[in-house]
């Protein structure tokens, strides 16, 4: 895993599964596998050299590997993702490289087609409009992704450069040291609907998740994504999609 400083630079890897508890305004509100045994949301924050994720062996915690792009999708699947990366990235910092989780390559190549704007379009690996609200939902995707890959730094920056208001990126990684895998089925997404120079986006939302004891959760929900509406001064991150706040609970039944 390779990364910026100690502020957590956007291409940071890392990834985030928030507590699903009561969910409430801006913030995300998700369980908190260690507390209420339940998959918790994303957030994210890149680090330099981010620590595994704890693994769940035998009841107790130990350090546990971001599981690599290649050994998640396969060496070709992931050559070919690097390639798209290197081909589009303005960067000469690591996140186009097999050895990183494969959320963190794409959300590099998220980023560099933002950077682009009009000139993305036709750009291999930009087919997906960054405004568009599949871009919205990818944010999601790759939140999700990122935490099954124990990459918590990239989860985290899904929330924005700075991570989940409110909360620190330790505590954020922490919140997922029970959880063994991840997986989220985005469901049909109303417009997204714009107000005060921004854009909102709902995401409907349905998480599995299961424990290191090997007991299986399901929550259901949705994320609220956003990005500011071309705004003369905004910055490049500010223009991307984030999320902006989850609000989960328990499956019935």
């Amino acid at each position: 895993m390779i990364r910026s400083a100690p502020r957590l630079p956007r291409w940071l890897a890392g990834t985030l599964l928030l507590p699903l508890a009561a969910c409430g305004g801006g913030a995300s509100s998700e369980p908190e596998p260690e507390r209420n045994a339940v998959a918790a949301a994303p957030t994210s924050t890149p680090v330099a050299s981010p620590s595994p994720a704890p693994a769940k062996t035998g009841g107790r915690s130990e350090p546990v590997s971001i599981l690599s792009c290649s050994a998640d999708r396969g060496d070709a699947a992931a050559r070919k993702l690097v390639k798209i990366c290197t081909s589009v990235s303005p960067a000469t910092h690591p996140p186009c490289n097999a050895v990183n989780s494969c959320a963190m390559i794409e959300d590099e190549i998220a980023r560099s087609c933002a950077l682009m704007g009009d000139d993305a379009a036709g750009t291999p690996g930009c087919e997906v409009d960054p405004k568009s609200d599949a871009a919205a939902a990818d944010v999601v995707r790759r939140y999700y992704a990122a935490i099954d890959a124990h990459d918590y730094s990239t989860a985290w920056i899904q929330w924005g450069q700075d991570g989940r208001p409110g909360q620190r990126f330790a505590d954020f990684q922490k919140g997922f040291s029970h959880t063994r895998a991840t997986s989220v089925t985005i469901g049909r997404m109303a417009p997204s609907e714009g107000a005060a120079g921004s854009v909102y986006a709902t995401v409907p939302v349905m998480v599995d998740a299961q424990l290191d004891n090997g007991r299986q959760q399901r929550f259901v929900g949705q994320y609220v994504v956003r990005r500011v509406n071309d705004v003369p001064g905004a910055s490049a991150d500010e223009l991307r999609w984030h999320i902006d706040s989850a609000t989960l609970k328990p499956a019935a039944g």
